[in-house]
C-alpha cells in the first residue's frame, strides 16, 4: 500500500515538475487560443462587410464607378432583302483631358471616396466604308448617329452638347446600341463619307471609386490630374507617364489601334466583348484601410502568443517560480483582447493611435499581473520590455507592406538566435519546473 502511494506521489511530482509536460501544456494552450483568435478575425470580416455595404449604398446614391466609352458613330446599312444592320465606326483620334476632384463622404463610422470630374473630350472621325457592299442596297448616311457611353448616367451633371463639325448638337438620353454600349447618350448626325469631321464637348461627371476608359480612337490620348495621393492604375493599359506625390497625381495614356484587339469599324455586335476587355483607368484607393490593417495584425496573433508564452516560460525557469496553466491562459486571453481593442478603437480614430492605446493597455495589464507572478522587479522589467519590443516589431511589419516578409523573417531569426544564446547553458535533462508557488 505504501509502495502504491509512493508511486502516486512520484507520478504527481513528475507531473508538477516535468519541463516536457509543461511545454506540451503551453503548446496546447497556445493552439486553443487560436479559437478566440479566429473568432476575432470573423468579427473583423463582418465589420469589413458592413463597411463595404455602406460604401455601396453611399456610392449608389452618388454615382458608381464610371466607365467612359466612345464616342462611336453608327450608320444603318439597308440590305437587298430588306434587313438593316449597323456599321460602327470608331474615331480616328480621341483626346481626353480632365481633372478628378476627390471628396470623402462619411456615413456613420465609414468613409467613402467619391469624385467630381471635368473633362474636355475632342477628336475626329474619318468615316470610310471598308466592307462588302455587293448585298447592300443603301448606306443611310443621313440616319447616322453618334453614341457616347457613360456607365452610370446619374453622374452626368449638366446637359451635354457636342460640337460636331460646324454644328452644335444636343445629346439625347439612352443608348441606341445597348448591346455594344449598355448605358449612354446619343445624338442624330448626318455624315459625308471620306471627310474629316472634328468633334468636341465637355463632360462634368460624378462617380465613385475610380474612372476608366475604352481606347476607341485609332489614336487615344488621355491626360488626367487629381489631388488624390493614392491612385491605383488598373486595366489593360498602364500610363506611359505618371507622377504621384503627396499633392496628387498626373497620368498620361497613349493607346493606338495596334494595341487593341478590334478594328476601326465593324458590323453588328461582333466586337462587343473585345471592346469591353480593353478597359483601363485609375481607382482612388484608401491606402490600406483600418480593416485591412486589423486583418493583417490578427494573422500574427499566434506568433504574438507564442513569443509571449516563451518569455513567460523562460522567466519561470530562471526565476524559480511556478506559473499555473490557468495563468498562462489569462495572459493569452489578454493578448487576444488586444485585437478587439484595436478594431473598436480604430473605427473611431486613426489606426496608429488605436494601436498605441491598445498595445499600451495590454502591456500595462500583463506587466502588473507579472508583478504578482514573478515577485521580481528585474524579471517584471524584462517582461515589460519584451512585450514592448514584440508590439513595436509587429507594428513595423504591418507598416512595411512591401518588406513585411523580409523584416519579419529577420526579426524572427534574431529572436530565435537570442533565445538560443540565453538558453545555451541550460541542461534541459536535469532542469525541473520549480516547486515553489
Amino acid at each position: 500500500m505504501n509502495d502504491f502511494k509512493s508511486n502516486i506521489d512520484q507520478a504527481n511530482q513528475w507531473v508538477r515538475q516535468s519541463v516536457t509536460l509543461k511545454l506540451v501544456t503551453i503548446g496546447i494552450l497556445a493552439l486553443l487560443l487560436l479559437i478566440p483568435s479566429s473568432m476575432i478575425q470573423s468579427i473583423i470580416n463582418e465589420r469589413e462587410i458592413l463597411h463595404r455595404e455602406t460604401v455601396f449604398e453611399v456610392s449608389n446614391d452618388w454615382a458608381q464607378h464610371q466607365q467612359i466609352s466612345g464616342p462611336i458613330v453608327s450608320v444603318p446599312l439597308i440590305y437587298n432583302h430588306g434587313t438593316e444592320r449597323l456599321l460602327h465606326i470608331l474615331p480616328q483620334s480621341l483626346d481626353i483631358e480632365g481633372d478628378i476632384d476627390p471628396e470623402t463622404l462619411k456615413r456613420g463610422l465609414y468613409e467613402v471616396v467619391v469624385y467630381r470630374s471635368q473633362m474636355d473630350i475632342k477628336g475626329s472621325f474619318e468615316p470610310r466604308v471598308e466592307i462588302d457592299t455587293s448585298k447592300i442596297e443603301r448606306i443611310a448616311w443621313d440616319k447616322a448617329f453618334v453614341t457616347f457611353g457613360v456607365s452610370d448616367l446619374r453622374g452626368v451633371q449638366d446637359e451635354l452638347k457636342i460640337q460636331w463639325q460646324d454644328q452644335t448638337l444636343a445629346f439625347q438620353p439612352g443608348s441606341k446600341i445597348p448591346e455594344t454600349l449598355p448605358s449612354g447618350i446619343y445624338a442624330p448626325i448626318s455624315l459625308t463619307p471620306d471627310t474629316t469631321i472634328p468633334f468636341e464637348f465637355k463632360l462634368d461627371l460624378r462617380g465613385s471609386y475610380g474612372l476608366s476608359f475604352l481606347p476607341v480612337g485609332n489614336s487615344t490620348n488621355i491626360r488626367m490630374r487629381s489631388s488624390w495621393h493614392s491612385p491605383s492604375f488598373q486595366g489593360q493599359f498602364l500610363p506611359y507617364q505618371r507622377e504621384v506625390s503627396d499633392e496628387g497625381f498626373y497620368s498620361e495614356w497613349k493607346v493606338t489601334q495596334l494595341n487593341r484587339n478590334y478594328p476601326s469599324s465593324w458590323i453588328g455586335q461582333e466586337q462587343t466583348a473585345n471592346l469591353q476587355e480593353s478597359s483601363f483607368g485609375v481607382e482612388l484607393m484608401l491606402p490600406l484601410d483600418n480593416y485591412q490593417k486589423n486583418t493583417r495584425m490578427a494573422k500574427y496573433g499566434i506568433m504574438t502568443i507564442a513569443l509571449t508564452f516563451l518569455i513567460f516560460f523562460l522567466v519561470e525557469i530562471m526565476n524559480g517560480r511556478r506559473i499555473h496553466p490557468f495563468q498562462y491562459t489569462l495572459v493569452g486571453l489578454a493578448l487576444c483582447l488586444f485585437y478587439i481593442l484595436l478594431l473598436s478603437i480604430s473605427e473611431h480614430s486613426n489606426f496608429e493611435l488605436a494601436y498605441v492605446i491598445s498595445s499600451l493597455g495590454i502591456v500595462v495589464m500583463i506587466s502588473l499581473y507579472s508583478v504578482a507572478l514573478f515577485r521580481s522587479a528585474r524579471f517584471t522589467f524584462w517582461m515589460t520590455f519584451s512585450l514592448c519590443v514584440i508590439y513595436a516589431f509587429m507594428f513595423v511589419i504591418m507598416q512595411l507592406a512591401d518588406y513585411a516578409l523580409l523584416v519579419g523573417s529577420i526579426g524572427l531569426f534574431l529572436i530565435l538566435a537570442a533565445t538560443m544564446y540565453y538558453t545555451r547553458n541550460i541542461n534541459w535533462y536535469k532542469i525541473q519546473v520549480p516547486k515553489s508557488t
